[in-house]
């Protein structure tokens, strides 16, 4: 009996580990992408696109965009469109931002005018959870809010950690036969 606790216990951590690790790639804006708004009363798309996204570290923002660029700014330099010293600068029409830690994330356009006119966004990253008690959050959503955040894939990245509760268990149950 003793051996078929350490063998759930080790599963159990098995579970947990992995479900630390997964990510999600999720593109810039949903649907619409990286664009500057098309009125002024749309010039806070991208802030009401994040505010309904919840990102972790680790996961990864694409932003898609035709003759534009995506800069990473401070507070200051978001709050006043500044463009002069981006801590990241990309004109690839295709950027892949990872998102590295917990905290605010400021992006903004750097073609002249767009961020004057709502080409910007505050992503929020939260903390790292210490417990699996509550669902990953796109369990909780409605089928119709998983298009519309537009997250394009979900990965999951094996650590040295759970590569070692594997090897833990498979030790175990070769034990226990």
């Amino acid at each position: 009996m003793g051996g078929q606790k350490i063998v759930l216990l080790s599963i159990f951590v098995c579970f947990y580990v992995f479900s630390l690790v997964s990510c999600t790639e999720f593109e810039a804006g949903g649907e619409n992408g990286w664009i500057i708004p098309q009125s002024s009363n749309q010039s806070d798309i991208f802030n009401q696109w994040a505010s309904k996204n919840r990102f972790k570290v680790g996961d990864t923002i694409r932003f898609k965009y035709k003759k534009d660029s995506v800069l990473v700014v401070t507070e200051d330099e978001y709050k006043k469109c500044q463009t002069t010293k981006p801590e990241l600068y990309s004109n690839h029409d295709d950027t892949v931002f990872k998102l590295d830690r917990p905290g605010l994330f400021y992006f903004i356009s750097g073609v002249s005018g767009h961020c004057e006119q709502g080409q910007k966004m505050i992503i929020k990253v939260m903390e790292v959870e210490s417990t699996p008690q509550s669902p990953p959050p796109s369990s909780s959503l409605p089928a119709s809010a998983h298009k519309k955040n537009h997250a394009v894939r979900k990965t999951s990245r094996f650590l040295g950690a759970g590569l070692v509760t594997i090897s833990i268990l498979v030790i175990t149950v070769f034990s226990l036969v």
